[in-house]
C-alpha cells in the first residue's frame, strides 16, 4: 500500500472505493449491451442475385469512397442499391457515433447502413445482430481492438458474415478490421508490438495469432497489417510471415503479408485482384522456411519478396506474380535498409503485368483520341494536364456483359483532374469528380449491350495544370 492511502482516513477510503465501484458497474453494464443504429430505409433490399464477392481493405478505420463506392458497385452489378452492416467494438469517443455509415450513406447504391456496437463474445450470438448481417450485402468492421472481433470466432456472427460474402456480397474493414480479414490473424490479445521487438524476438508474448475464422476467395496464405508506413510496420509483419511458416500457419511453405498505408485502401474484386485506391501498399511474400525463428533469439531471414504498389496498380491474388518485386533480408534481427523502396528484381512492366499506353497530344477531341482499343487488360494510361482547359481522349473496346473498372492516381500537389467514360457518340456513361487538387479519381461500368462497342476515356483538367503525370489503371472482369 502506497504511503498516500496509508495515511487516508477509513472514511475517505470508502468513499473511494465506493466511487470507483459504482463507476466500474456502470462501465460494465454500458459494455455489455449490443446497441443499433440505423441510417437510411427501414427496409431491406430484397434482390434475387448479387455480383460479387468484394473487398476493401483498409489502412486505418476510415471508409475510402473509391474503394467502396467500387466494391458496391461491383456487387450490385451496377444496378439497384444495397444494405450496409458495420460491426464495431466501442462507440467513438469524439464526433460521430456512427462515421462509418455516414460515409457509407454519402456514396451512391447504399440503400441502408445499421451500425452495431458489440462488446463481447457472446454478442456474436445476438439474434437480431444476425438477421441484420445476413439481410445486408456488405459487412464492414470499424477500426478498433481485433481480439474483440476475433472473440466471435465460433459464433454465429461468423456463419453470417460468410453468408454474405457466399450470396455474392462482400466484407471489408480498416485497422482492426482490415487485420481480421485476413486468414492469419494479428490478434494482438496480448498486446500491441513494435517492429524491432518483433526482429528481436518473432516469438515476443504479445505476437499471438487467430486462425481459421474468415478465408476469403482468392486470398489464402495471408497476414494483413495496417498503418502500415506511418508506423514502420514492416519489420513486424515480416516476423509474422516468419512465424507463419516456421508454426505451419500456412500451406505449401509460404506466408504473404498485406500492409496497407493510412488513407489508402486495396479493393480485392471477385477474380482475386486487389487494386490500390490511396497512397501505397505492399505485398510481402516469404517463401521458404526462416534461417532463425526461435523464441528469445532475433531473427533471420533471407530474400522476402516485396511488391510496391501506387495508387491504382493491383496484385492478382488468383494468379500470384513471380515478377516486379525486390528483395530485402533480415540478419540477426537487423533489416535491411531500404524497406519500403527498391527496384524490382524482374520487372512485369509499369503496374504489374501492364500494359501502358502514354498519351500523344494532340489527344484533345475523339478524333484525335488515343487508340487503347486493342491494347490487352490490365491497362495504364498515363498523361498530363498541360494547360487549364485541358482535355486527354483515349478510345477503348468493351465486349458485352463486361465490367470495366477504371482509376486514376492523380499527382499530390499538382492539379485537380475529373475522369468520364463517355459511349461512341460522346455521352457520358460513368463519371468521377472528386474535389481537391491530388484527388484520385475512379469509377466502374458495365457494357450490357450485345457485341463490342467503342467508348472513351476522358481526363478534364478542373484546376490548376503541370507536367507531372497522372495513371489511370483499366481492369476488367
Amino acid at each position: 500500500m502506497s504511503t498516500r492511502f496509508r495515511h487516508a482516513s477509513l472514511a475517505s477510503a470508502a468513499v473511494t472505493l465506493l466511487t470507483l465501484a459504482a463507476t466500474l458497474t456502470a462501465t460494465a453494464s454500458a459494455e455489455a449491451a449490443a446497441t443499433r443504429v440505423r441510417a437510411g430505409s427501414t427496409s431491406d433490399v430484397s434482390r434475387a442475385s448479387w455480383q460479387g464477392p468484394a473487398f476493401t481493405l483498409n489502412g486505418d478505420g476510415k471508409i475510402i469512397p473509391g474503394s467502396m463506392s467500387a466494391a458496391i458497385d461491383a456487387i450490385r452489378g451496377g444496378t439497384g442499391s444495397l444494405d450496409v452492416v458495420v460491426l464495431a467494438g466501442s462507440v467513438p469517443t469524439s464526433g460521430s457515433a456512427t462515421p462509418e455509415c455516414d460515409a457509407a450513406m454519402a456514396l451512391p447504391g447504399v440503400n441502408s447502413c445499421t451500425t452495431w456496437t458489440l462488446t463481447t463474445a457472446a454478442d456474436g450470438n445476438n439474434s437480431q445482430v444476425n438477421t441484420d448481417i445476413r439481410n445486408a450485402e456488405f459487412v464492414y468492421f470499424a477500426g478498433g481492438d481485433q481480439c474483440r472481433y476475433a472473440a466471435w470466432k465460433g459464433t454465429s456472427l461468423e456463419a453470417s458474415v460468410e453468408s454474405v460474402v457466399a450470396k455474392g456480397g462482400g466484407s471489408g474493414g480498416g485497422s482492426a478490421g482490415h487485420h481480421i480479414n485476413s486468414p492469419v490473424v494479428y490478434d494482438a490479445c496480448n498486446g500491441s508490438v513494435t517492429s524491432p521487438e518483433a526482429l528481436a524476438n518473432p516469438y515476443d508474448s504479445h505476437i499471438t495469432f487467430t486462425t481459421g475464422m474468415f478465408d476469403w476467395p482468392n486470398y489464402a496464405g495471408v497476414i494483413n497489417d495496417s498503418h502500415f508506413t506511418t508506423r514502420d510496420r514492416m519489420g513486424r509483419t515480416m516476423a509474422f510471415i516468419a512465424r507463419a511458416i516456421r508454426d505451419g500457419r500456412t500451406s505449401g511453405g509460404k506466408a504473404w503479408g498485406v500492409g496497407v498505408e493510412e488513407g489508402s485502401s486495396l479493393l480485392l474484386d471477385k477474380n482475386g485482384r486487389a487494386t490500390l485506391y490511396g497512397k501505397e501498399a505492399f505485398v510481402v511474400l516469404g517463401d521458404h522456411q526462416p534461417e532463425q525463428a526461435t523464441a528469445g533469439k532475433p531473427l533471420t531471414f533471407s530474400g522476402y519478396k516485396i511488391w510496391r504498389l501506387g495508387p491504382g496498380q493491383s496484385y492478382d491474388f488468383k494468379n500470384r506474380p513471380t515478377c516486379g518485386y525486390y528483395l530485402r533480408s533480415v540478419t540477426g534481427g537487423v533489416p535491411d535498409t531500404s524497406l519500403y523502396t527498391g527496384t524490382p528484381q524482374s520487372p512485369c512492366g509499369s503496374s504489374g503485368n501492364t500494359t501502358a499506353l502514354a498519351e500523344s497530344e494532340s489527344n484533345d477531341t475523339l478524333a484525335t483520341a488515343d487508340d487503347a482499343s486493342a491494347l490487352a487488360y490490365p491497362l495504364a494510361l498515363t498523361g498530363t494536364m498541360k494547360s487549364t482547359s485541358d482535355r486527354d481522349y483515349f478510345r477503348v473496346s468493351f465486349a458485352a456483359n463486361e465490367r470495366i473498372g477504371i482509376s486514376c492516381a492523380i499527382p499530390d500537389g499538382a492539379y485537380d483532374a475529373d475522369l468520364y467514360l463517355l459511349d461512341s457518340a460522346g455521352s457520358t456513361v460513368a463519371r468521377s469528380v472528386n474535389d481537391g487538387v491530388g484527388a484520385d479519381e475512379s469509377l466502374t461500368f458495365t457494357r450490357t449491350a450485345t457485341g463490342s462497342g467503342t467508348y472513351y476515356v476522358e481526363l478534364d483538367a478542373f484546376q490548376g495544370s503541370g507536367s507531372t503525370p497522372y495513371t489511370c489503371d483499366l481492369s476488367k472482369s
